[in-house]
């Protein structure tokens, strides 16, 4: 299976989860909060570096749990910035 090239929205709206994740981990290792998801720590390490721009749903899931944050919220302020 060959995957399409992201578009520039896509790695940027990556980029602003990884970022989100990050922010909301605040002082809590990598590890462990990866733990606690479910994840190994190379995999949060890639989604908040915006090496994995597109992370599986149930993953986003899991690490919104963890660090208490609504889905809601993170899918609005991932959203596409309007032109």
């Amino acid at each position: 299976m060959v995957r399409t090239p992201l578009t520039p929205e896509e790695r940027e709206r990556g980029e602003r989860l990884g970022r989100l994740l990050r922010e909301a981990r605040g002082a809590r290792s990598m590890a462990e909060v990866a733990a606690e998801a479910g994840i190994s720590a190379e995999t949060l390490r890639k989604i908040e570096t915006g090496r994995a721009p597109t992370p599986a749903f149930f993953t986003v899931a899991a690490l919104a749990r963890v660090l208490e944050l609504s889905m809601d919220e993170l899918a609005g302020l991932c959203a596409p910035v309007a032109a």
